[in-house]
């Protein structure tokens, strides 16, 4: 065994630690893999930058804009608020409908996209008609995912697929060559969800629309402080970042006795008798109150509408899976200063924390409880790093770029279909004519892009390049055939679903597709079959991973907002996954012959 192959080797124990724990994020992970390659000179500067000019990162970053510029022109929350309509009368058959335009709409755009547009849809529908939203999350996070299967373009794993085949050899796929499986995959998603999976889910969030404060606990936490005439605060212009220096208190809102409209928080000159609405814990108020010129305020049943005075908005944000707040510490992003907003509480991994929230570290599916300005909320929403879970049409949509942005995805997709030019071509060109129609400005394109996805693929792609070029991969090759060839191709096929599931339940859907692939195609070279039904069974079993709430971003996402524990996922999911190999197992081999 060479150094090379040692290296190699050791390279893939460093890449699962490294993306299966929190010790980095995955794009920092798949640089440090990158410039490791570099260094020791397995690959040279032109093979370790390849991922950049990769046909599948520009494809994925093209289709990240282009998802974007339909989620704006409103399009989507139109149909939302459709169903949302047709749902309060006639519920199951129209739930029905609804999950299959998701699944449409996912094969056609980035998933997380049609999520984060429906999920205040989804809740809003349950509070009307009586039902927990955990029954519908789930079953909308799944329609989306089993949507993304069908096409080319659906999510960025298949790209990323079809890019390491035609980087060994063969034949890159067309548009549709993922549809007959993904079609039967699908039916199975939607008999198992609507015969036992939905009636299965446990009602985590409660049925009718709860209110916020309570939803978060919050009644322990909200405090009034009123200002004595003797306090030397009096006026001064307030500093809420001094006067709660050292404790875990943020100051909401200044009451002032005159009115009782909202004021802005560093511009309000303090009066006697002001009231100031504090978020924190009876611990860190009593310390506050050692300042002896702040008396306490009769304490009651605090509601939402205690916090929406005037301009003042309480609203739930989840955080984006793979966003750019994803590992970070909630201190570490200044709200107040990006958004004007306080973050009150938060539910971090299913668990409920109104303390030490600065110490939090983010996660996709996490959701806060944030307190700001009602023109403020925009903000938050036009964020790619935040889905508004509270609040319904908080965009401001484009209608009249409607008509241009179906055009330019239609002509996108279709001249990428009928094989006149691939969709590497056709993406970014689709890209060039939103911005040159004014669809969608630079800033909303450069913002669009899901960037550590894109690092994501720089970084790990050329670790593919190098498994094949120092023949480590041929040795893991012969290690599974040495174990599973005996058994057939077929039972090869089975091995890599399993493995494939197992290695994406710790893991991100590209990187284990992205370690996994080439070694699939390696194995069928080596065999002497063909390479497309291992390959795409790797694709399949990374995206049909429904065991924990991280396999899939779209899982995630829903995660916070339904409330949901880690095992909900792995009781409703686990069947499905089993469904699903069996029929990979029997249906792949059919379509694409060894």
């Amino acid at each position: 065994m060479s150094f090379e192959i040692i290296f190699v080797f050791a390279l893939l124990a460093l890449a699962l630690f490294l993306f299966a724990t929190d010790y980095v994020s995955f794009d920092v992970a798949s640089i440090i893999l990158l410039v490791c390659l570099l260094i020791s000179g397995i690959l040279t500067p032109q093979e370790g930058f390849s991922g950049v000019s990769n046909p599948a990162t520009i494809t994925i970053a093209a289709m990240f804009v282009i998802s974007e510029a339909l989620r704006r022109t409103g399009l989507l929350n139109r149909a939302g608020n459709f169903f949302c309509n047709k749902m309060e009368d006639n519920f199951w058959p129209w739930l029905f409908v609804m999950l299959l335009f998701v699944s449409f709409a996912s094969s056609f755009m980035n998933n997380t996209a049609v999520i984060m547009i429906f999920i205040p849809v989804m809740i809003d529908i349950a509070s009307r008609i009586g039902l927990s939203p955990s029954k519908l999350l789930m079953p909308l996070s799944f329609a989306g995912i089993l949507g993304g299967i069908n096409t080319l373009i659906g999510t960025s794993t298949n790209l990323l697929v079809s890019s390491i085949v035609e980087d060994r050899g063969s034949t890159a796929f067309s548009m549709f060559d993922f549809l007959p499986m993904g079609l039967i995959f699908l039916a199975a998603g939607f008999i198992y969800m609507f015969t036992y999976g939905i009636n299965a889910i446990p009602s985590r969030r409660e049925k009718e629309k709860e209110e916020l404060t309570s939803e978060f606990e919050m009644n322990e936490y909200l405090t009034d402080l009123i200002v004595k005439p003797s306090s030397n605060l009096i006026g001064q212009i307030l500093d809420a970042e001094k006067l709660t220096e050292e404790l875990d208190l943020d100051v909401l809102r200044i009451f002032k006795s005159e009115h009782d409209s909202s004021a802005q928080r560093n511009e309000v000159k303090i009066q006697a008798n002001d009231v100031l609405r504090i978020r924190g814990s009876a611990d860190e108020i009593d310390k506050l109150l050692r300042r002896e010129d702040l008396a306490l305020r009769p304490s009651h049943q605090w509601v939402d509408t205690d916090l929406q005075h005037g301009r003042d908005a309480l609203v739930e944000a989840a955080i984006a899976p793979e966003s750019a707040l994803d590992k970070r510490k909630l201190a570490d992003i200044d709200f107040g200063k990006r958004f004007g907003a306080v973050p009150m509480a938060i539910r971090h991994h299913g668990k409920l924390k109104q303390e030490k929230l600065g110490e939090v570290q983010l996660s996709g599916g996490d959701s806060i409880l944030l307190s700001l300005s009602k023109e403020r909320i925009q903000d938050v929403s036009n964020d790619p790093s935040f889905v508004i879970t509270s609040e319904l049409d908080v965009m401001r949509p484009r209608t009249n770029k409607i008509p241009i942005v179906l055009t330019i995805l239609s002509l996108v997709v279709g001249i990428a279909a009928l094989g006149i030019a691939p969709i590497s071509v056709t993406a970014p060109a689709g890209v060039v004519g939103l911005l040159v129609t004014g669809s969608l400005s630079t800033e909303e394109a450069y913002t669009a892009i899901n960037w550590k996805i894109i690092m994501l693929l720089v970084g790990v792609l050329p670790l593919g390049t190098a498994i094949d070029k120092t023949g480590a991969g041929a040795m893991i090759a012969e290690g599974m055939i040495t174990m599973l060839n005996d058994f057939g191709p077929v039972v090869l096929l089975s091995g890599f679903y399993v493995l494939t599931t197992l290695l994406t339940s710790i893991i991100t859907t590209n990187a284990s597709v992205a370690l996994l692939a080439p070694i699939a195609y390696e194995v069928a070279s080596q065999v002497g079959i063909n390479p497309e039904p291992l390959v795409l069974t790797v694709s399949y079993a990374a995206l049909l991973t429904f065991i924990t709430p991280f396999g899939h971003h779209a899982n995630a996402l829903v995660f916070g907002s339904g409330h949901y524990q880690f095992t909900d996922f792995t009781k409703i999911g686990l069947p499905l996954n089993i469904i699903f190999w069996i029929l990979a197992t029997i249906f792949i081999p059919v379509f694409w012959s060894f």
